[in-house]
């Protein structure tokens, strides 16, 4: 009984502490504050639900009960510099209340509000995605810096540095103005990328993806078209819905992973599909377009071929001509790389790929090593294919990429 307990709360933290903690930030006032909240609630869970039965809405419960916590935490401090009356009048509101918030969807606002103020322009770039996916998401400081390609100590200081400019400056916890929204999008489009990115192909762990994250991603996406139509909005909501519409024929039964020119395409999700591609040609029609809605053309492309062989390659590297051009970054040239050694053979893919390692920026990117291996494995060159495989091997730390980059060096033996 008390490992389903423990299994249970764990994938409800896995997939509701996000919204759980923005709602108690907002009704406690504070970062850490909320986060001791939520924790003293989880423990009150284990003790509780074993006798008591778990709850109808076990998140709402939570909610309850770490505001409750919250409040008595604040009544016996001595030094706070929250005002106290609008919390302890908080405090006295019924349980049902939070319960009437998670049915209304009230609590998804509250989520909205805990990235935008995490994204807020007075907190340095860096820390605006680190804070979102750690405060908002649940991600670890070393899946946040696996995401930036950094450490988790300059990680962790970067989070620290800005719950510390929230709480100092007193920033405010709101979506802001429709006038103040286009200046704050772009951080909060990184944020939800980033997030579905991790759900997408996990740094870490047994699984290739993480279905509650890239599912976080989209609902949150979507919560921000609705707020801000904007091209770039519909931009990203079409890359994550067409990248997600081939998560089926990702793995196989046994969880090996399967590349994109091996998957069973009629395994992927046609409703997704037509949502993604309507979006990205409202995006494209808008004439402003941005990363997000260039990368979205690409995997549009991908989409609409029914076989491999049908990838229209010219078209592929037209699109990442115009993306580096735009939103010039090591990883889009490498995936530019890979697209122009499917145009042009593995050779020409193969020269890029170098010119990319001399500069130096993809040194401890694994996806570096393990294309220049698949380069030199087609071109007929299996000690230096050997070679990338081992490097990349060293670097990944999810297990269906290990297990891949293991098949793929005991093939060149």
């Amino acid at each position: 009984m008390a490992e389903a307990m423990h299994a249970l709360l764990e994938k409800l933290y896995r997939s509701e502490s996000g919204r759980i903690l923005a709602t108690l930030i907002r009704l406690l006032g504070d970062f850490d504050r909320a986060e001791e909240a939520l924790h003293e609630a989880l423990r009150a869970a284990l003790e509780q639900w074993p006798g008591e039965g778990i709850p109808a809405n076990p998140a709402a419960w939570l909610i309850s009960v770490g505001r409750f916590k919250g409040i008595d935490r604040l009544r016996k401090s001595a030094r706070t510099d929250t005002p106290l009356d609008a919390l302890l009048a908080a405090s006295q509101a019924p349980a049902a209340d939070t319960l009437d918030e998670m049915a209304d969807g009230s609590v998804a606002d509250d989520h909205l509000r805990l990235i935008f103020i995490c994204c807020h322009p007075a907190l340095p770039a860096d820390a605006r995605a680190a804070l979102t996916l750690r405060e908002v998401c649940g991600l670890t400081t070393e899946e946040i810096a696996r995401a930036f390609l950094s450490t988790p100590a300059a990680t962790a200081q970067r989070i620290v540095r800005a719950k510390s400019k929230i709480r100092d400056d007193r920033l405010p916890y709101e979506v802001p103005s429709p006038s103040e929204l286009p200046a704050r999008l772009g951080s909060v489009l990184q944020v939800i990328y980033l997030v579905f990115n991790e759900g997408y192909s996990a740094s870490t762990g047994g699984s290739l993806t993480r279905p509650e994250l890239s599912d976080e991603a989209i609902r949150l996406g979507r919560l921000l078209l609705g707020l801000l139509p904007e091209p770039e909005v519909k931009g990203l909501c079409a890359l994550m819905l067409l990248q997600e519409s081939r998560r089926k024929a990702r793995t196989a039964q046994d969880g090996q992973m399967i590349l994109l020119d091996q998957q069973d395409r009629s395994l992927w999700d046609p409703s997704l599909i037509a949502e993604g591609t309507a979006l990205v040609q409202a995006a494209l029609a808008s004439g402003r377009t941005g990363p997000y809605a260039l990368q979205a053309a690409i995997a549009a492309v991908h989409a609409k071929a029914a076989t491999p062989a049908a990838t229209d390659w010219a078209e592929m590297v037209a699109l990442y001509d115009r993306l580096v051009r735009v939103h010039p970054s090591p990883v889009a040239a490498l995936n530019r790389a890979v697209a122009v050694a499917m145009r042009d053979g593995p050779a020409a893919g193969l020269a890029l790929v170098e010119a990319l390692q001399a500069g130096g920026q993809l040194d401890d990117y694994h996806l570096v090593y393990s294309v220049r291996a698949d380069l030199c494995r087609r071109l007929g060159r299996p000690a230096e294919a050997r070679d990338a495989y081992a490097h990349a091997l060293a670097l990944t730390r999810q297990e269906p990429e290990r297990r891949f980059l293991e098949r793929r060096l005991r093939e060149l033996d």
